[in-house]
């Protein structure tokens, strides 16, 4: 079994439903929720005049490699509605393989770990709640040193949502 952490985003319809059918199809579909980060609220990073995000981390044991995860988290994405116009641009669901292990890749298809990382708050601190002490395989640094040195500016509001349970 492989250590994997996901980052669920998404800005359209009903949100806290969108995240719960994505964790369903995780659960269902790749492996074993392990860990799970409290919800967060967030304006959009990297564009403007769209809605807020709602973005979470989760931890999940799988039997995927790389490549074959890339493709189920694509399946899913694409089965909870996801449309891919162009680059942030909002969405149903997004689910972005953060940390594969220590694994570091750089192809066209898949990077590894997920570019960005230092540079989101909304990435950085559901991470830092699960696994502050994680060590980025590139940078060296744990995601609580990531976190403490990131100059992201952007609002983020940890919500009390309680995602369903059994779930889980």
């Amino acid at each position: 079994m492989h250590r994997v952490l996901l980052g669920l985003g998404t800005n359209l319809g009903g949100k806290t439903k969108n995240l719960e059918l994505a964790l369903e199809s995780i659960s269902n579909k790749i492996g074993e929720i392990t860990r799970l980060s409290s919800v967060y609220e967030t304006e959009a990073w990297g564009v403007q005049n769209q809605e807020n995000y709602y973005n979470l981390v989760l931890e999940v044991c799988t039997d995927f490699l790389p490549f074959a995860l890339i493709q189920k988290t694509l399946e899913i994405e694409s089965s909870l509605g996801r449309v891919r116009e162009k680059k942030w641009d909002s969405r149903i669901i997004d689910i972005d393989i953060l940390f594969y292990e220590n694994y570091i890749i750089n192809t066209d298809h898949l990077q590894l770990p997920h570019p960005f990382i230092e540079k989101r708050n909304f990435v950085l601190d559901p991470l830092n709640e699960i696994v502050s002490d994680l060590i980025h395989p590139k940078l060296r640094n744990t995601i609580c040193e990531l976190k403490a040195a990131c100059l992201d500016k952007n609002w983020i509001k940890k919500l009390d949502i309680k995602l369903q349970q059994e779930l889980l």
